[in-house]
């Protein structure tokens, strides 16, 4: 009777060890395949961004060729016919004001950088948090009659969004975040003038600590639009002549 107790207590514990041995080489497979698969799928993540980087680069590179062949078609088609060369004039003059033209000119660079880390209390706000302050200064260069003006290299439009998405924000479709670098062409010392008067919007920012850096250039290039815009509801009024 005692013999068999001890058997029976034997296969208790050696059950329970069994289990035990069991969850434990459970736990350890899970541990580690939680440490190789998210490497692995970083890596793979890391190989299709190149590649989409690559795709995205020989498709702008495309476009841009067919834009310079279209370019020198229009060009061609207006020698020696004034009608057409003042036609093509226009052409380009409302592209311009479209925002589809590369433009190059004088002008001011505006970088607003965060401020600094706070570190005793940690934490901290970034530029991309005020938007209001962003369109603050979009509405200062168009008041001071800018020509063009560009969000870290996106050309701002009539079209143009501006949405705040995570810790980000959305450009023209693009994601950007911290430092804002804006470009306006146009009047540098009216451009500058307009940003930098007393209590004005530089004043503003630096009041809440962002680092402001306002600067005039000579030749700055802003980009034209990329995205293309289907007008599916509007059409032109028609006059009516009298």
């Amino acid at each position: 009777m005692k013999n068999t107790r001890n058997m029976l207590a034997l296969v208790l514990v050696s059950i329970f060890l069994g289990l035990i041995l069991s969850i434990q080489f459970k736990t350890i497979n899970k541990s580690i395949g939680e440490g190789v698969l998210p490497t692995q799928r970083a890596q793979q993540l890391a190989v299709e961004l190149k590649k989409a980087q690559q795709e995205k680069e020989a498709q702008s590179n495309k476009i841009e060729e067919l834009e310079n062949k279209i370019e020198q078609y229009e060009k061609g088609g207006v020698e020696n016919n004034v009608y057409a060369e003042n036609l093509y004039k226009d052409t380009m003059k409302y592209r311009a004001l479209a925002g589809y033209t590369d433009l190059v000119g004088p002008g001011i660079i505006l970088e607003i950088h965060d401020p600094p880390v706070d570190v005793q209390f940690g934490g901290g706000y970034s530029i991309v948090d005020e938007l209001d302050l962003i369109l603050q200064v979009i509405s200062v260069l168009n008041a001071a009659d800018a020509e063009a003006i560009s969000i870290n290299d996106q050309r701002y439009t009539a079209f143009t969004e501006i949405v705040r998405a995570g810790n980000h924000i959305e450009i023209n479709g693009v994601s950007n975040s911290s430092p804002i670098t804006i470009k306006a062409i146009g009047n540098p010392d009216t451009l500058e003038s307009a940003l930098a008067i007393k209590r004005g919007i530089v004043w503003q920012l630096r009041n809440y600590d962002y680092i402001v850096h306002l600067t005039q250039d000579t030749n700055i290039s802003i980009p034209k639009y990329r995205k293309v815009k289907e007008f599916i509801y509007a059409s032109p009024v028609e006059e009516v002549m009298n």
